[in-house]
């Protein structure tokens, strides 16, 4: 079973917000991104995505509120569901979505 260190994976991107899928299980993929304080833009997809934040921190907006989402959590943004990463956000996030 390969180990994955998902803080070196980010460290080794070339670009912040761009994701790199590092596994899979079942349908589901397994990426991982840099975060470099910079806001995202709102985006819903027609899947259920968990977003978790392995260091640093991610601040989402979600149907008008806030979200501050801290290391060793995970936010799970259901399918359809609009969100949006405000400035500020910083570190290492895995994406996991089917």
């Amino acid at each position: 079973m390969p180990l994955v260190d998902f803080k070196s994976a980010a460290q080794a991107l070339a670009t912040t917000w761009k994701s790199s899928v590092v596994g899979r299980v079942g349908v589901a993929q397994i990426k991982v991104l840099r975060m470099d304080e910079q806001s995202y833009v709102e985006e819903a997809h027609d899947y259920n995505e968990g977003l978790l934040v392995v260091d640093g921190q991610l601040m989402l907006q979600v149907e008008g509120e806030k979200i501050v989402v801290e290391a060793g959590q995970m936010f799970l943004a259901l399918a359809g569901t609009a969100h949006a990463v405000l400035p500020g956000s910083h570190g290492t996030l895995v994406i996991v979505d089917a």
